[in-house]
């Protein structure tokens, strides 16, 4: 992986993109269990039933993992905002390995997210 080079301003971009992002996935999230509630009431067979269950905990957890990438980043917002207003934040490596950390998760959860999504669109072209 290439080095980055990050500046507060672009850090500061890139936690607000993130954070819309993850507002974004969270309205999904309930529109999915709509879908979901909407399976319930039509089917009874336990097959189909189980397999919603199963849909449904995925999507507690992941609004479980969202809400914990969602309050990280404000962390390290508030660690970086401290850092930048005591002119301490240029070089500080610790802060941006963070932030490259959270990069990462990010980019993680996008992809589970997209499979998540890929699949609970197959399941409800087949039983709704």
């Amino acid at each position: 992986m290439a080095k980055s080079v990050l500046y507060n301003p672009n850090i500061g971009f890139e936690h607000q993109k993130w954070k819309e992002e993850i507002i974004f996935w969270k309205r999904e999230l309930k529109s999915l269990n709509i879908r979901l509630s909407e399976l319930i009431s039509r089917w009874e067979n336990k097959e189909v039933l189980v397999q919603i269950g199963n849909y449904q905990r995925q999507i507690i957890l992941y609004e479980d993992i969202i809400e914990d990438l969602l309050e990280s980043i404000e962390q390290q917002e508030t660690r970086n905002s401290t850092k930048f207003n005591l002119g301490l934040f240029r070089g500080d490596s610790q802060l941006l390995k963070i932030h490259i950390e959270l990069r990462s998760r990010m980019e993680v959860q996008r992809d589970l997210f997209s499979d998540l999504k890929k699949s609970f669109f197959r399941f409800i072209d087949k039983y709704l």
